[in-house]
Order: C-alpha cells, then sequence, then structure tokens
C-alpha cells in the first residue's frame, strides 16, 4: 500500500502556501498551485473558482486546476468539459498543464492506458521549453500509470531530473520521488532496496524540515521494516509515532505488529481504530474493501 506521498506535489509538503489573489494580477504557477488543498478537493475547487473571477488573465491555467479538482471528486464529465474551456490557442506552459490534467483526470477515473499518451505529450513539451517542475511531475505521473520496470525507469529519471535542475521548486520533488520509487521495489518484494529509497526520503524531508514529510517517511519507514519482519524496529518507530494525526494507517500497523510479535489481544484496539478511521475514507471504501473487512475482522 502506498501512503499519500504518491499522489501529491510538492507544494502539498509544506513548499509553498496559499496567497490571496488581486484583480488584474497575474499569478505565477507557483502561486496558483499554492492554492491546492489535496486533503480537500472541494475547498481547493472553491478557491479556484475564486480565483478564476478575480484573476482574469491566469483564466486558461486556473481552468486546468478546476479540472484537476473536479477530477479528484470523481466529477468527471465537469472535469473534461473545464479542460475544454481552455482557450484555442494557448502557451506551451498551459499546454504542458492541459495534458498533465487530462491525464490526471483519466488515471482518476481508473484508465491508466488512457492517461499514458497525456503524460507522455506533457513530459515531451515541458522536456522541451525546459519547464522543469511540470516535466518532473509528467515523469512521475508516468511512474503511477505505468509498472514494474518500466515504472522504475521513469521515477528514476525523475529523481536525475530533481537533482540536476536547478529550479529550486523542481527540486522540492526529490522527496516524493523517493517514496514513490520506494514503492514500487516493495510491491516488487525487493525490499531492502526499497527500505534504503525510503530512508534517503526521510532524510531528504528532515534535512528541509517538511511536515507532513517527515511523519510519512516515518511510517513507510516502518512499514518497510514489517515486510523485512524487523518488526522490534518497526515498532519502536510507530510508537513514537502513536497519539499524532493520523488517517488510520499508524493504527493498522500497530495492529498488525503487535499481532505479528505475538499480542493478539493488544492488537484489537488498533484494528478497530483503524477500521473506524479508514472506513471513512470515501475512497478507502471503494477501493480497499478486502483491506477493510480485514482490518474488522481483526478488531472483532
Amino acid at each position: 500500500m502506498c501512503f499519500l506521498l504518491t499522489m501529491v506535489s510538492p507544494t502539498a509538503l509544506g513548499q509553498a502556501k496559499p496567497t490571496s489573489s488581486h484583480p488584474g494580477k497575474r499569478l505565477s504557477s507557483a502561486e496558483i498551485d499554492a492554492l491546492w488543498d489535496f486533503d480537500d478537493p472541494a475547498k481547493s475547487n472553491a478557491r479556484f473558482v475564486e480565483a478564476l473571477i478575480s484573476n482574469s488573465a491566469n483564466a486558461d491555467e486556473i481552468h486546468t486546476q478546476i479540472a484537476r479538482a473536479l477530477g479528484l471528486q470523481d466529477r468527471f464529465a465537469e472535469a473534461h468539459a473545464e479542460i475544454a474551456k481552455v482557450s484555442r490557442h494557448p502557451g506551451d506552459l498551459v499546454l504542458v498543464r492541459v495534458e498533465l490534467e487530462a491525464g490526471r483526470i483519466e488515471n482518476s477515473s481508473g484508465n491508466k492506458a488512457a492517461a499514458e499518451p497525456h503524460f507522455l505529450k506533457a513530459f515531451g513539451l515541458a522536456t522541451k521549453r525546459k519547464l522543469d517542475f511540470y516535466a518532473i511531475d509528467a515523469a512521475h505521473m508516468m511512474g503511477i500509470v505505468t509498472s514494474g520496470q518500466i515504472s522504475l525507469e521513469w521515477n528514476e529519471r525523475a529523481i536525475g531530473m530533481a537533482e540536476k535542475t536547478r529550479d529550486k521548486r523542481a527540486q522540492g520533488w526529490k522527496g516524493s520521488l523517493l517514496n514513490n520509487t520506494g514503492w514500487t521495489y516493495h510491491d516488487m518484494g525487493r525490499f531492502e532496496k526499497a527500505l534504503d529509497l525510503f530512508n534517503r526520503a526521510l532524510t531528504y524531508f528532515e534535512t528541509q524540515g517538511k511536515e507532513p514529510g517527515i511523519r510519512i517517511a516515518k511510517w513507510t519507514v516502518g512499514r518497510c521494516l514489517r515486510s523485512l519482519k524487523r518488526y522490534d524496529e518497526a515498532l519502536a518507530i510507530m510508537r513514537k509515532l502513536e497519539g499524532g494525526a493520523e488517517d488510520g494507517s499508524i493504527s493498522e500497523e500497530l495492529g498488525e505488529l503487535t499481532l505479528a510479535t505475538g499480542h493478539p489481544a493488544e492488537s484489537k484496539p488498533y484494528f478497530r481504530r483503524a477500521y473506524e478511521k479508514l472506513s471513512a475514507d470515501p475512497w478507502e471504501k471503494a477501493n480497499e474493501a478486502p483491506r477493510l473487512e480485514h482490518l474488522k475482522k481483526l478488531g472483532d
């Protein structure tokens, strides 16, 4: 199971903060992206609609982000209609963002095959025009919609781009890319390699002082240690995370770890808490039914 960082940009990990919009003022792409709250696509949608009214000079670019917010709410027809509102002859940056968001709409609707050509177009144009932040974004999305060795190649390419770019904003992709690549190795059963990447991601976020990236990265390291059956080390990490904000995944890990170390009675409250929190998430209910049933059964 991938954990949070696989679907967010560096902006969501503390790189930028929302900025107020001003009539007639052209916003930078970073300022537009800073309006995002990836935990609340509906709120983000409302922010972008407001920004569209106040910043007509950025209309095309803002339409792409409204489309993304609609897609994350499973309002796919409306998302496609929003993309169609972009003018016929936008600049290269907007063209890149149109392809990125058209691809993300397809991916969110479960159609990875249809998403791939959009991300390839975005990558090609962004690379040609030296739009490093969005070229890396496109490469990272290619890593998500592909699998196995192909996914690894895209992720490794994106990491290399993030390490070489002089664009400070583009450099911010490094932590989430290390996380994504680690999960690809983890899904392939290559747990030692995954752990190395997860530890690199943790070091990156700690160096940057970025929350929630640090907390997520610690969870990810602990989760991989469980896969390696290094239960005591994993428990030590999860105990330190216990009691803070969570979506249920920390409780789930504590349940699995206490069960694996021979304490079934102690594990039950953790599983109940994990089920309570995770089952309240519409995405989890729609996509992780067997996992939720597993948690419910272990918590009874």
